[in-house]
C-alpha cells in the first residue's frame, strides 16, 4: 500500500538500529564514489591539452637544476684567480693604429675592467665587440705613405709637472709619450696630450741593471727576486694608475729593465698579460729581439745617452733620420724630457720632407709577434 511505504521506511530507520542502518547506507554511497572515480580517472585539465609522447616541454614547466655547490677556494688559487690574464678574442690580432687623423679618444669605459683585490683603480682590456686599446688610443697615420719613418718617444712624463707639459704642447706631431705611473695631474696632462693627438704608452717599473743603486722603487716595481705572479700583480698596480694608453714600454724615466727583461720566465708573463688586454710593448733597450707573445717593437738609438749635449743628440737624431733610410723605418728613445733635447728635436724635424721621413707614432710600427725560429730554437 502507497500510504504505508513512508511510515514502514521511518521505522527502518528510526531508533538506535535505524541510525546504524542510515551510516551503512552512507558509505557504501561514498564508496561508490570513490569507485566511480577510481574507473573515470582526473577529468583533463582546461588550461594546457594533454601532453603526448615525444612532445616538446613547456618552458614554463622545466625543472630548476640545483645548483652545484662550489668547490672550496685555496689561498694560492685566490692569488692566481686575482691575477690571471682575461682570454682574448680572435679580434686582438687585428693591426695596432689608426689610420684616421684627429684627437685621441678619451678613456672608454667599455675598454676598462675593475681590477682584481687587492688593488684597486682600472685596468684596460678588449672591449665585447673586439676593439683594443691599440687601436682605440692611437694616433692617426696615413699607412699609404712611402716616405721612411721615424718613431720617437719621449719617456719620463709626469716625473717634472712643468717638463712634461713642454714635451706634451712642444713635440711635433707624431711624436709618442711613455708616462710614468707615478704621474700626479695625469688627467689634466693626458687630456692636454690627446687633444695635441699624441698617443701615450704606459711606463712599467722594471729591475734595470745597476740596481740597488738604479731603484725603481721595488715596492711597485717588476723584480727578479718576485714569483711571475707576484710580478703580474704589480704590473695591475701601475696598469690601474690612468688610462688611455695602447700600450707599455719597459723605458723607465732613465731605466729600461735590463735585469727583469732579460729573463724570459720573468718577462713572458708580462708581455702575455699586455696582449690579453689589447696592447702593445715598445722595449726600451736597443737591439732587443722581438717578442713571441705581443705586438711589439724594440728601440735603435737613444737620443739622450750620455755625452749628453746639443751636439751629441744631433748626431744620434741623424743617425736615426739614416737608419730609418736604410731599413724603411726606426725608433729613437729621449729618456726624459729637457728644455735642450726638446729644441734640439723642434729643429730636426722641421727638415724631415726634405730628407724624405715622416714622424709616425710607435703604433704605427710595431709588428705582430714573431713566429718561432727552428734553427734559433735548437
Amino acid at each position: 500500500m502507497v500510504g504505508g511505504e513512508p511510515r514502514s521506511a521511518f521505522r527502518l530507520l528510526s531508533g538506535w538500529a535505524g541510525l546504524r542502518r542510515f551510516w551503512i547506507i552512507v558509505a557504501g554511497a561514498v564508496g561508490c564514489a570513490a569507485l566511480t572515480l577510481q574507473l573515470l580517472g582526473p577529468p583533463p585539465s582546461a588550461s594546457r591539452p594533454p601532453r603526448t609522447a615525444g612532445a616538446v616541454p613547456d618552458p614554463a614547466e622545466k625543472p630548476t637544476a640545483a645548483a652545484p655547490t662550489a668547490a672550496p677556494v685555496k689561498a694560492n688559487e685566490l692569488t692566481h684567480a686575482a691575477v690571471a690574464p682575461p682570454k682574448p678574442p680572435v679580434a686582438v690580432l687585428s693591426n695596432p693604429g689608426r689610420n684616421t687623423p684627429g684627437a685621441i679618444a678619451d678613456p672608454d669605459p667599455a675598454l676598462l675592467a675593475a681590477n682584481m683585490p687587492p688593488g684597486d683603480g682600472l685596468l684596460p682590456r678588449i672591449a665585447a665587440d673586439g676593439r683594443t686599446p691599440m687601436h682605440e688610443y692611437a694616433a692617426g697615420f696615413d699607412p699609404t705613405t712611402r716616405r721612411a719613418r721615424v718613431g720617437l718617444i719621449i719617456g719620463g712624463i709626469g716625473l717634472n709637472a712643468a717638463d712634461s707639459l713642454a714635451a706634451v704642447q712642444q713635440a711635433p706631431l707624431g711624436v709618442t709619450l711613455a708616462v710614468s705611473p707615478y704621474a700626479h695631474d695625469t688627467d689634466r696632462l693626458l687630456g692636454a696630450a690627446r687633444i695635441a693627438q699624441h698617443e701615450y704608452l704606459l711606463s712599467i717599473p722594471m729591475e734595470p741593471q745597476g740596481f740597488p743603486l738604479n731603484d725603481p722603487d721595488e715596492r711597485h716595481a717588476l723584480m727578479t727576486s718576485l714569483s711571475e705572479v707576484e710580478n703580474v700583480a704589480q704590473l695591475h698596480w701601475a696598469m690601474s694608475r690612468f688610462g688611455g694608453y695602447d700600450g707599455a714600454t719597459n723605458a723607465f724615466g732613465p731605466m729600461r729593465g735590463e735585469r727583469l727583461s732579460e729573463m724570459a720566465r720573468q718577462l713572458d708573463p708580462v708581455l702575455a698579460e699586455l696582449f690579453a688586454r689589447g696592447l702593445l710593448f715598445v722595449d726600451a733597450r736597443p737591439g732587443a729581439p722581438a717578442s713571441r707573445t705581443v705586438w711589439n717593437r724594440s728601440v735603435d738609438i737613444v737620443i739622450d745617452d750620455d755625452p749628453l749635449d746639443s751636439d751629441a743628440v744631433d748626431q744620434r737624431l741623424a743617425a736615426l733620420g739614416k737608419l730609418a733610410q736604410e731599413r724603411g723605418s726606426a725608433i729613437g728613445l729621449i729618456s726624459v724630457p729637457r728644455p735642450m733635447t726638446l729644441e734640439r728635436l723642434a729643429s730636426w724635424s722641421g727638415g724631415l720632407v726634405e730628407r724624405g721621413l715622416v714622424l709616425a707614432p710607435v703604433s704605427a710600427l710595431a709588428a705582430p709577434p714573431a713566429q718561432p725560429n727552428p734553427e734559433n730554437d735548437r
